[in-house]
């Protein structure tokens, strides 16, 4: 899952703080340091963080759950 938010993230041509931004306005405050450890799979992603982290990259949280894929 971790590498699938780099790899998405990247496609968007958004960085860890924009993506952090995205997740914050949709009302769940998450900071860089925080999506950053997840990406690293230092800190655990709940499903909370899943839903918002796939709404803000506007994907359904199943594709997150996936094999990372490059498009």
């Amino acid at each position: 899952m971790a590498r699938t938010i780099e790899i998405l993230q990247t496609e968007r041509g958004l960085s860890q703080r924009q993506l952090a931004g995205r997740v914050t306005a949709l009302g769940h405050p998450m900071s860089n340091t925080m999506l950053s450890r997840i990406e690293r799979a230092q800190r655990r992603c709940d499903a909370d963080d899943l839903v918002v982290i796939a709404k803000a990259l506007l994907v359904s949280p199943l594709v997150l759950l996936q094999r990372p894929t490059a498009t």
